[in-house]
């Protein structure tokens, strides 16, 4: 195996290794995001559990995270929640980095 095999080797692992934890920490942004919200619209406990796996569901409608925000979005509308869409992204933003921090302290 040559040096510049080795070294595209090396990149693909780390793709890969990127790739997962960046959907180990969508996933858990998406958990803690739900949880946020459900707050917001005065859900607790169980009910608080199962909003917040609908967030995590939402996010396979399609690539990216504009289908979680718009779940956010649309339920904070029907909810009567004051919440401006700059609001909810910067959450989303922080609970990403949150999320991330996490999964590299192995919690």
């Amino acid at each position: 195996m040559t040096t510049f095999n080795k070294r595209e080797d090396a990149f693909e692992r780390q793709f890969a290794h990127d790739e997962e934890l960046r959907f180990k920490a969508a996933a858990r942004r998406n958990r803690m995001l739900g949880l946020w919200a459900a707050e917001k619209l005065g859900k607790s406990g169980d009910a608080a559990d199962a909003y917040a796996r609908e967030v995590v569901v939402s996010d396979l409608e399609e690539p990216g995270e504009e289908d979680v925000f718009r779940k956010i979005r649309g339920d904070f509308d029907a909810g009567g929640v004051q919440q401006s869409d700059h609001q909810i992204r910067r959450t989303m933003d922080e609970l990403m980095a949150k999320a991330m921090q996490e999964i590299r302290d192995g919690k």
